[in-house]
């Protein structure tokens, strides 16, 4: 997968006033005493409020130096200054909101070439709910909830391509997104679906395989093994029928190794 930097992507809802486990991991990877934490806000409606409240937790976890960006603007991710704060961070962390508006406003601009430029260099890039679906080459944008797999319910778009050949889902278990994850794949058998459930984390490392961490589990949906389905015959809206998919429910301590496709145990 040619990646440098690791990725840590949260399935949402994090425990930021507890043990923090996901978030001290998180300070762990971006080098403890020597963080220099980024917290980008631009999917949040609310900024301020977003931007404060992880500053304070990543302060009270250790990170003494923590940068909030609100880039709201594609002028402001144009700007130079924010490309120097990003090169600075050992660690780049997007919060949850709309995983469309950190596409449309930071695709093709100065603060994306930033966070790649980092990212290649060793960089480490988080993010959590918006802010996990959009590490991938396709992210889903929207779709059903707590329903089956139906064919057209599925709305995709391109994402910030730090991670190819996954489709991510985030608060999976907890808003029923099993169904929606599995329409992706099937679309696409090639792919990966991973789906991560809040207050859990996968973090992803150069060698390609990934690490479960959190209270909760991850689903992995192998699409390759599939022996048919009938996503292209449907009519919109049909269920589909999916025969032989893959899947793999892991908890913590147990990880996945890309190119194998196999489940591995961290223990």
């Amino acid at each position: 997968m040619g990646r440098k930097g690791d990725l840590i992507i949260i399935g949402g809802a994090e425990d930021k006033h507890g043990r923090s486990r996901i978030l001290e991991e998180v300070v762990r990877a971006i080098g403890s005493e020597d963080a220099r934490i980024c917290i980008i806000t631009t999917a949040t409606q609310y900024p301020e409020e977003v931007g404060r409240e992880y500053r304070d937790v990543f302060r009270r976890l250790g990170v003494e130096e923590t940068d909030v960006l609100n880039i709201d603007s594609r002028d402001a991710a144009n700007d130079d200054e924010n490309y120097r704060r990003i090169k600075d961070a050992t660690g780049v962390f997007f919060t949850g909101g709309d995983q469309l508006r950190i596409t449309s406003v930071l695709g093709g601009t100065r603060t994306f070439d930033a966070l790649q430029d980092s990212f290649t260099s060793g960089t480490v890039i988080i993010g959590t709910s918006a802010g996990a679906s959009v590490m991938s080459s396709t992210m889903i944008v929207d779709g059903n909830s707590n329903d089956a797999a139906r064919k057209c319910t599925l709305k995709m778009a391109p994402g910030l391509n730090l991670i190819d050949g996954v489709i991510i889902d985030q608060h999976f278990d907890q808003r029923g997104r099993l169904g929606r994850l599995l329409c992706g794949v099937a679309e696409n058998p090639g792919i990966l679906g991973i789906g991560i459930d809040e207050d859990t984390a996968i973090r992803v490392y150069p060698d390609d395989y990934f690490e479960v961490i959190g209270t909760n589990a991850v689903t992995v949906i192998d699409g390759s093994t599939i022996k048919n389905s009938n996503v292209s015959e449907s009519r919109p809206n049909e269920i589909l029928t999916i025969a032989n998919a893959c899947l793999h429910v892991l908890a913590s301590g147990y990880g996945f190794d890309f190119n194998r496709r196999e489940v591995i145990n961290l223990h």
